[in-house]
C-alpha cells in the first residue's frame, strides 16, 4: 500500500548499529519517540538510542492528515469536566506550545516538509450556529484562545460548496507533509548524537537490577531508562500498555493533480475538518491534489475499498469533482484510549510510556516527548498532569465491537441531526 507521502518523501535515513548499552532507549520511530529523543538531545543528554521495528514514520506519523492544531480527541468541554479549569488550561496550552516547538524545529533544522501556515477551518456541517458559538465562547472564556467566526458567505468564497453553514478559524494552526516531518526530525536528532536503528523490533523489556534490558531478537541493550512509544503498532511488547489502547484504522486518499480545477472547490490555504463526530478532514496539497481523510473502523481495508468510500464522502461535499481520479489510497492505525486522552507517564522507575493520541497526534506527541524528556533530563514532573487519565483496560477483543458500535451510533446521530 503506497501512500502519497511515501511517493514524495524528501529525506533519506541511514540507521546505526545496535550498541550494548545506552542511557535511554526509545522504542518507536513515530512522532512521540522522535520528539522524546530529540527533546533529550536538545537538553544535552547523550547515550540516546531509538529503535524502530519498520522504518522511521512507518505508522500513523507518516500516514496522517498533516494537521498541526491544538487540543485532544477529548473535547475542551469534557476536559474541563474531567480535571478542572487549571489543569485543563495547562493541558490545552501544552499542545499550543508543542505547535510552536514543531514550527521552531522545522525552521532550525531546515526540515523540508511543506509547512503551510494557512490555519485550520472547523466547518459547521449543521445548520445551527450554536455549534460554533458554544465552542468559540468556551475557548475564549476558559482557555484564553480566540477562534474568529467565518460567516456562510465568507466560507463559500473559500470552500466552493453549499455543505457548510459557517466555520471557526484556528489561525495559528498549520499543516505539513507528515512523513517528511518525521524523517527531518530523525535527521535532526542524529545530528545531535542520537543513535537510531530501523528494522530493530524490540521483542522484550525486562528489569535488570535498578535498570532495564531491552531485547531485539538475540541482541540485548542495557539502559537506565526505556520509553515505549509504539502506539497502534505496539503489539504485545508491554501487556499493561497493550490492554489500555485500541488500534483503530482511519482512511486517507489523494486525488490526481487538479491544476486550475482546484480553485473550483478549495480556494484557501487552510486545512478543513467539520463539526460531526465522524468528520471529514482535508486540505489542498502543493501539487494541486486534494488530500481527503475520514472514517474510523476496526477494519484495515484494502486501497480500492478505501478509495471508493472516501471518494463518495468527497463528492457529498464537492459534487463538481465527480470525474476526478483517486491516485493514492491508504489506511493507518491510530491508538485510542477509553478516556480519549493520551496516556503519558511512568510504569516503574525508568520505564516510561506515551501512546493513545487518538487522531490528534502531531502536536500532542510533541507535548508528550517534551514532558518525558524534561522528566528524564531534569526531574521535571509536569508529565503527572496526565496521570488522572491512567491506563484503563479496553477489554480487547470485545472493545473493538464496542468502539465500532459507538462510532456507528454517533455517526447515525450526526446524520439525524443534519436532517
Amino acid at each position: 500500500m503506497t501512500t502519497y507521502y511515501a511517493s514524495t518523501r524528501r529525506e533519506s535515513f541511514a540507521g546505526s548499529e545496535l550498541p550494548q548499552r545506552a542511557r535511554v532507549v526509545v522504542i518507536g520511530g513515530g512522532y512521540a519517540g522522535l520528539a522524546t529523543a530529540l527533546g533529550l538531545a536538545e537538553r544535552g543528554e547523550t547515550g540516546v538510542l531509538l529503535l524502530e521495528a519498520q522504518t522511521i514514520g512507518h505508522g500513523a506519523s507518516g500516514r496522517n492528515g498533516g494537521f498541526v492544531f491544538a487540543g485532544y480527541s477529548l473535547g475542551e468541554a469534557s476536559l474541563l469536566e474531567r480535571v478542572g479549569s487549571d489543569d485543563a488550561r495547562w493541558l490545552y496550552e501544552a499542545t499550543r506550545r508543542a505547535m510552536r516547538t514543531i514550527r521552531e524545529r522545522i525552521d532550525t533544522y531546515a526540515i523540508a516538509c511543506d509547512p503551510i501556515d494557512g490555519g485550520v477551518l472547523w466547518a459547521n456541517w449543521f445548520d445551527d450556529p450554536r455549534v460554533l458559538q458554544a465552542r468559540q465562547r468556551l475557548l475564549a472564556e476558559r482557555y484564553g484562545v480566540q477562534w474568529p467566526n467565518v460567516s456562510r458567505d465568507e466560507l463559500r468564497a473559500q470552500l466552493r460548496t453549499e455543505r457548510y453553514s459557517g466555520a471557526l478559524f484556528e489561525p495559528d494552526a498549520y499543516h505539513v507533509h507528515p512523513l517528511n516531518l518525521a524523517l527531518g526530525l530523525a535527521r535532526a536528532a542524529t545530528t545531535l548524537g542520537v543513535r537510531m536503528a530501523e528494522g530493530a523490533r524490540a521483542t522484550g523489556i525486562a528489569a535488570n537490577g535498578s535498570a532495564w534490558r531491552v531485547h531485539v531478537g538475540a541482541h540485548s541493550i542495557n539502559a537506565e531508562h526505556v520509553v515505549v512509544c509504539g502506539g497502534g503498532y505496539l503489539g504485545r511488547l508491554v501487556p499493561q500498555l497493550a490492554r489500555a489502547l485500541l488500534p483503530i484504522a482511519t482512511y486517507v486518499i489523494a486525488t490526481e493533480p487538479l491544476g486550475a480545477r482546484l480553485q473550483d472547490c478549495i480556494a484557501t490555504p487552510a486545512a478543513v475538518y467539520d463539526t460531526r463526530f465522524a468528520f471529514d478532514y482535508y486540505r489542498a496539497l502543493p501539487d494541486t491534489r486534494i488530500l481527503w481523510g475520514g472514517r474510523i473502523s476496526v477494519l484495515d481495508r484494502a486501497p480500492g475499498a478505501v478509495a471508493r468510500l472516501l471518494k463518495r464522502d468527497l463528492l457529498r461535499v464537492y459534487p463538481q469533482l465527480a470525474e476526478i481520479r483517486v491516485d493514492f489510497a491508504w489506511s493507518g492505525l491510530m491508538s485510542y484510549a477509553r478516556h480519549e486522552m493520551p496516556q503519558i507517564g511512568r510504569l516503574a522507575a525508568g520505564l516510561w510510556f506515551a501512546q493513545a493520541f487518538g487522531g490528534h497526534g502531531v502536536a500532542t506527541t510533541t507535548a508528550a516527548g517534551e514532558a518525558i524528556a524534561a522528566a528524564i533530563a531534569s526531574g521535571d514532573d509536569s508529565y503527572r498532569r496526565y496521570a488522572p487519565f491512567g491506563l484503563p483496560s479496553t477489554h480487547r477483543p470485545f472493545g473493538y465491537l464496542g468502539a465500532q458500535a459507538t462510532y456507528w451510533w454517533l455517526q447515525a446521530k450526526d446524520s439525524l441531526r443534519a436532517r
